[in-house]
């Protein structure tokens, strides 16, 4: 009996030690492990690290990081799964697009493993069905896309690939985290157009944003001259007012002095001898007028009685009285500064 459980030890141990692929680890890290752990009872555990446990060839319990006891012969290391986040390069693949272009696009995947349980048993090869749906996914997004929008919705086409593997590998225990495209490969002829395209398109960009160039300079400078005129208009206005106001002014302070000047002249004449110092005002105005002959013209026109002051001052004040009759009301200073005024008016004229 004890010859029987050695050999059936030495089977199971030689069976443990043989070479069995090791699942979810990178090139770097040895993806193909050369050994599963041996069952030496005391087992350590690494962290981020989940051991599979088979008791008679049945899942027994899983391993968690540190100190674990299993049973000799009767319990066995069966998967080792790693925890940590893992990348795997998805091959480059050819897709076509909506508008029946032919591209080639390569992509990273990052996962991580959340149940080792349905990682073990859940699937055959998981890194194998993984890539393979991120393939078909692929392709799939991609002709729902045209060419240009390839480009600019990379970010919407990436997370619908996540969304679709997440769908499918639920029941695998593993959950992809993110997708990346890293290239996207056209045909040359392709690329050739979209260049030219690229370039038609600049140079529209730069036609279009000359002409809004002249167009703002025209209007700049439109606007500059209407404004321009706007203020000349306003200063010639407001030159124009203040001379009217000026004129009005002065129209109105010479209106006052004569004013005033009649009123004086008024108040004079009620006084005592007023028609003395009357005539004695027309005998100097037209003394005046008379020594302005021939100062400004050789053309001279004489009344006949040049020499006669008197008669002169004698008429002004006869045109006086009779205006003073006439009038009801007659105001003496101004009926006396209208005669003396006509007076001067016809020596004026005589010149």
């Amino acid at each position: 009996m004890l010859r029987t459980l050695c050999r059936a030890g030495g089977a199971l141990l030689q069976q443990s030690q043989r070479t069995v692929p090791r699942l979810w680890v990178t090139p770097a890290q040895q993806r193909w492990a050369s050994n599963l752990p041996m069952n030496t009872v005391v087992l350590f555990v690494p962290q981020q690290e989940a051991w599979v446990v088979e008791r008679m060839g049945r899942f027994h319990r899983i391993l968690e990081p540190g100190l674990n006891f299993l049973i000799p012969i009767l319990d066995r290391v069966r998967y080792v799964q790693s925890l940590k986040e893992i990348v795997i390069d998805v091959p480059e693949q050819s897709a076509v697009s909506l508008d029946n272009v032919t591209l080639q696009i390569d992509g990273v995947l990052y996962l991580r493993i959340l149940d080792p349980f349905k990682a073990s048993y859940g699937v055959e090869d998981p890194e194998y069905a993984v890539t393979q749906l991120a393939q078909t996914t692929m392709r799939s997004e991609l002709g729902k896309l045209t060419l240009d929008k390839v480009f600019r919705e990379r970010e919407s086409l990436n997370s619908n690939i996540v969304h679709s593997i997440n769908q499918a590998s639920d029941d695998w225990g593993i959950r992809c985290l993110r997708y990346e495209i890293k290239d996207i490969h056209v045909p040359p002829r392709v690329k050739e157009s979209m260049q030219m395209q690229v370039e038609a398109e600049r140079k529209k960009r730069a036609t279009v944003l000359e002409s809004e160039g002249q167009r703002e300079a025209a209007i700049n400078v439109a606007e500059g001259r209407k404004q321009a005129q706007i203020l000349a208009s306003e200063g010639e206005k407001a030159e124009q007012i203040n001379q009217a106001a000026g004129e009005a002014q002065g129209v109105l302070a010479k209106a006052e002095a004569k004013a005033k000047a009649i009123r004086l002249l008024s108040d004079a004449l009620t006084e005592q001898n007023g028609n003395a110092a009357a005539s004695l005002g027309v005998a100097e105005q037209y003394v005046s007028a008379f020594s302005k002959l021939a100062k400004e013209s050789n053309t001279i026109l004489l009344p006949s009685n040049t020499g006669d002051i008197s008669g002169m001052v004698t008429q002004a004040m006869t045109i006086y009285s009779k205006l003073t009759k006439t009038s009801p009301k007659p105001p003496p200073a101004a009926a006396a500064l209208e005669a003396v005024e006509e007076k001067n008016e016809e020596l004026t004229s005589s010149q």
